[in-house]
């Protein structure tokens, strides 16, 4: 009830405000971000940035809220957070323009060539890369663990570490400069800076200093500071990014100039072994919502960070969200395949689709 209340205040206050002659065109976009922001406060995000982009143009980005409560600072459209899921759309884009250039034979190669402890027998990229290896090959279940796994095959792929290929290959190449491979390289003592040179560490600290602080819900209900690990990058987890990052990087893909349209289809058409098709294609869910296909991938640190990427090829949009607190994935089980399940996402539907 406290949320219904909540909502439809914010719509009661964007309709007096918003709706003025000549609004037709920004009044979605103005009621989106009133109850967008409703919702962040009523799920505990403390800051939350967040963009929808329409034919490769970005027509509205906003900050909302704090990236730092403490002091202050407002989150903002090029705050930087680590994304952990988002992160699986890099690898798979990465292994896909390995296949292309025919550096991988092929993704019916079995993991196991390159990852002989893999735990489940017969498993092959296909499986790894739509999250198909739930006890035997072809079943479904997200597993960011065995995903990880196609980090040693990125690197077979670019025969060099896998922070230093993702930074070379999509990173630098689309300008993505407020994106950062791995929260270790702001550790004096990690191994990983050796494949830096010291201009690139002192960008990506500066970069890392400017990261959204995480936070918790307290017992009453509070965000409260949390902590957060040092992490390095992998296929499965590990990268910092913002918004404008990442719609740079989407784009790129929607535009033909990171992958082919047979790469495109992969990693946007349910994946099928048997029995139907599953939630998850390569790299990201995709699924088919009162007739238009949702292909999205989610992230989810819990107590600290949570992102959405929802694209919906048929009309030309794609919305990104990164907070510094688990509420966009908190409890609605997004890991099934289902993202309807999102209130913000159900919002994105009313007023777009």
């Amino acid at each position: 009830m406290n949320r219904l209340r909540l909502l439809a205040a914010a719509v009661c206050c964007a309709a007096v405000v918003l709706v003025q002659p000549g609004s037709a065109q920004t009044l979605p976009y103005l009621l989106f971000e009133r109850y967008v922001d409703a919702l962040r406060v009523q799920t505990g995000i403390p800051g939350l940035s967040a963009a929808i982009i329409r034919d490769g143009r970005t027509e509205w980005e906003q900050g909302l809220g704090r990236q730092d409560v403490e002091r202050g600072i407002a989150a903002l459209p090029d705050t930087p957070y680590p994304v952990a899921g988002l992160t699986q759309t890099v690898a798979i884009t990465h292994l896909l323009r390995c296949a292309e250039a025919r550096q991988i034979d092929s993704f019916s190669d079995p993991i196991g060539k390159w990852v002989p402890t893999f735990p489940v027998a017969g498993a092959n990229l296909r499986h790894v890369s739509a999250h198909a290896t739930n006890g035997a090959p072809g079943v479904f279940r997200f597993d960011a663990g065995r995903f990880a796994a196609l980090t040693t095959v990125a690197e077979f792929c670019g025969s060099e570490s896998y922070a230093a290929i993702i930074a070379r290959e999509i990173l630098d190449r689309l300008g993505m400069a407020s994106s950062v491979p791995g929260t270790d390289l702001g550790t004096p003592d990690s191994p990983a800076r050796a494949l830096f040179t010291p201009s690139r560490l002192a960008h990506y600290g500066d970069v890392l200093q400017r990261t959204a602080v995480p936070y918790r819900l307290s017992g009453s209900g509070q965000a409260v500071r949390a902590d957060f690990p040092v992490m390095g990058l992998s296929a499965s987890t590990g990268l910092i990014s913002t918004v404008r990052d990442l719609a740079r990087f989407l784009s790129a893909i929607d535009s033909g100039v990171l992958l082919h349209p047979a790469s495109v289809k992969l990693i946007s058409t349910p994946a099928e072994f048997g029995a139907g098709p599953i939630p998850a294609a390569f790299g990201w869910f995709a699924q088919d919502v009162d007739g238009q296909r949702l292909v999205w991938q989610f992230g989810h640190h819990p107590d600290a960070y949570s992102s959405l990427i929802v694209r919906v090829p048929g009309k030309g949009l794609t919305l990104i969200m990164l907070a510094n607190s688990g509420g966009l994935a908190s409890g609605v089980n997004l890991e099934r395949g289902d993202i309807t399940a999102s209130p913000f996402v159900r919002i994105f539907q009313r007023l777009f689709l």
